[in-house]
Order: structure tokens, then C-alpha cells, then sequence
């Protein structure tokens, strides 16, 4: 990302109804399909750290991010278990940790097919892989370019490449459902506009950021029991299953 993305990010990622919304679906999703008590999870592309921070309350975290921008930024926070390195390449054992975490990453890895692979790799059997990544390339602008994404997927374009990697998909659901039509009305006007290229973060007054919180709650617990049929990202759950060879 542009490095002014990260300074917006660590200022807004623990109130903006955006982050706060993502956050709590995937970590609801990942406490619902990791059953180990006191897992080992990544947090792949760990950006500033909050949710590297709130799995500490649960798991043994690690994050990982590119950046030594990120990574300063979730010192900051008093994190100290991390690393740098690149989601196509882990500096990561195979088969050391339990789960792994990707909000909004593998749209930023020029060869998503390999990160999907590396996820693979680095989980233990059974090991879970949650992630989000924005949708629909008809919602292409001025947000991607200011945050560096090589693209958008459709939700079957995710459950193919986890399966190309060897993962068996549990969930896949589209997520922003409620707000998707101002999302695609926002992303039209915001192609018109002219200057510099920005990530869309909206400021909103306080009760309207509440309000779009508790609206995101809700399709949280809907995720929970059912797949939404659009929104602007996509949410996948997925397993990486014990090969058969070593099936005793």
C-alpha cells in the first residue's frame, strides 16, 4: 500500500466501522471452525496490528507483513511476535501453525496461486484459513490503485484457487451486503472524480459510524448460518485435509 494508506489504517482500524466490521465476521468465523485450545495462528499481512492484537485474547499470534511501515506501526501497539516477509514466499515451517488469518492480502501478491499454496504449506493438518478480499472487478478505481491491489474476485474465482492449493472450501459467502448498493454507487462517482488516486475511507459522524457497526454485526451472524448472494468483498473458510498417503 501507499504509505499514507497505513497511517489512515492506524488511526481508524480500531473504531471505522469498515475495519471493525471485517474484524469481528472473520475472527467469529475463525473461533468457530478452529477447535484447539490456545491455537497458533498467522496473521497474514497483519497491516497495523489490531487484529493481531485481539487474537492475542485467544491464540498464540504471529503477524506478518511486508512492510517495515506495518510493522513499526504494530510495535507501536506493543507487539513483538513478528515477521517480514512476502505472503508468495513464508519465512514460515511447513506445517507450524494451526490457522492462518488474511483480511484484504492476496489481492495485494501479484501470484495469489502461489500465497494461496504457501497457506497450504505452513498449516497443520486440519489447520483452518480464513480470508477477505474485495469484489467484483466492475467495482475497479481509485481505492485499488491508492492500495496497490492487482485485482477483485468473484466468490467462485476464491473457492477455485484454495482448491487449485489443495484446501477443501467450507464457507464462501459475499460480505457488505447490506450496504453494497451505496458501495457501487460511491465507486462510480469516485471513478469520475480527478487528482490523485484514494483508498475510500468516508468520514461519517459518530452515530452513523455505530449504526453501520451494528448493521455489519448482524450480517455477521447471518455469515454464521447462511452465504449472502453480493456485497464488496468475498469471505472464505477453508481446511487444509490430511492427504491420504498419510492416513494411518
Amino acid at each position: 500500500m501507499n504509505p499514507g494508506e497505513y497511517t489512515k489504517m492506524f488511526e481508524l482500524e480500531d473504531r471505522y466501522w469498515w475495519f471493525v466490521g471485517r474484524r469481528r465476521l472473520a475472527l467469529k468465523l475463525l473461533r468457530s471452525h478452529v477447535s484447539k485450545s490456545n491455537p497458533d495462528v498467522l496473521d497474514l499481512g497483519c497491516g497495523t496490528g489490531v487484529v493481531l492484537r485481539e487474537l492475542a485474547a485467544w491464540a498464540k499470534p504471529v503477524g506478518l507483513d511486508m512492510s517495515d511501515l506495518a510493522l513499526d506501526f504494530c510495535q507501536k501497539r506493543s507487539l513483538s511476535r513478528l515477521i517480514q516477509g512476502d505472503g508468495a514466499k513464508l519465512p514460515v515451517r511447513d506445517e507450524s501453525v494451526d490457522a492462518i488469518i488474511g483480511l484484504d492480502i492476496f489481492e495485494h501478491i501479484e501470484d495469489d496461486n502461489a500465497a494461496f499454496a504457501e497457506a497450504y504449506r505452513v498449516l497443520r493438518p486440519g489447520g483452518i484459513l480464513v480470508l477477505s478480499v474485495p469484489a467484483f472487478k466492475s467495482l475497479w478505481g481509485p481505492h485499488d490503485v491508492a492500495l496497490m491491489h492487482f485485482r477483485r474476485y468473484r466468490k467462485s474465482e476464491v473457492k477455485q484457487g484454495l482448491e487449485r492449493a489443495g484446501f477443501r472450501v467450507r464457507r464462501t459467502s459475499y460480505s457488505v451486503f447490506f450496504l453494497f448498493p451505496i458501495v457501487v454507487v460511491w465507486r462510480l462517482f469516485e471513478k469520475r472524480k480527478s487528482g490523485p488516486a484514494k483508498a475510500s475511507l468516508v468520514t461519517v459522524p459518530n452515530w452513523i459510524n455505530s449504526t453501520l457497526i451494528s448493521l455489519q454485526n448482524l450480517e455477521a451472524r447471518m455469515v454464521s448460518t447462511m452465504d449472502l448472494p453480493w456485497g464488496s468483498s468475498v469471505i472464505a473458510v477453508a481446511e487444509r485435509v490430511e492427504s491420504v498417503d498419510r492416513i494411518s
